[in-house]
């Protein structure tokens, strides 16, 4: 067995490096709020205008998430604080790789979004709270969520039968409620884009 081989980080390219080659600066857009309350969909339409941008971006959600690493855990308090850790290691990687990273998730406690954020680091971590209320979202129901969390077939259901704990003071506030698509996406990327632009 050769004893000299380990780990040497120093000679791995650096963040720094792989911001520089790709011209921008690595951030983790956190995007959190209620089911329905539109952070996906913002989310979605915000990577898209990052690559048309030219920036270089990636986005994590449920749908690309939960289906695959984190497929095997449920919805308790312990499963859900496992969930965005997993997800904050993998933002980390992301970032330290030079990619923004636009990530999509309920996050319900301040607990939950604190260690997530001394994963990534809070000089690297922007709290983005789309700011629905509970009733607009509910009016909305997209996937039939809310009508079963009040049927009592969902539990630990953030909003009805699960605590949602709003940030105190959140990088950015994105009403959908009050905004169209668009102009969510416009504010979102006016503010993002000092943050990112390596100029």
């Amino acid at each position: 067995m050769n004893k000299e081989i380990y780990p040497i980080f120093d000679q791995l390219v650096s963040r720094e490096e792989r911001e520089q080659q790709l011209n921008q600066k690595s951030k983790v857009f956190w995007m959190l709020g209620l089911s329905g309350s539109g952070k996906s969909t913002v989310a979605k339409a915000f990577e898209r205008k990052l690559y048309q941008e030219g920036f270089f971006a990636q986005m994590l959600d449920g749908d690309n998430i939960r289906s695959g690493l984190n497929s095997n855990l449920g919805f308790s308090q312990e499963d859900r604080k496992e969930n965005i850790r997993r997800i904050a290691e993998i933002a980390k990687l992301y970032m330290n790789s030079g990619v923004i990273t636009v990530v999509s998730f309920i996050s319900p406690t301040i607990a939950i979004r604190d260690m997530a954020k001394s994963i990534i680091g809070p000089e690297n971590f922007i709290e983005v709270f789309v700011n629905t209320p509970l009733e607009v979202c509910e009016e909305r129901d997209v996937k039939g969520l809310y009508k079963k969390a009040r049927n009592g077939e969902i539990k630990d259901f953030t909003g009805i039968s699960a605590p949602f704990e709003a940030p105190i003071n959140p990088d950015i506030l994105i009403p959908t409620h009050e905004m169209e698509i668009h102009e969510s996406v416009s504010t979102l990327y006016t503010f993002a884009k000092p943050l990112i632009s390596n100029k």
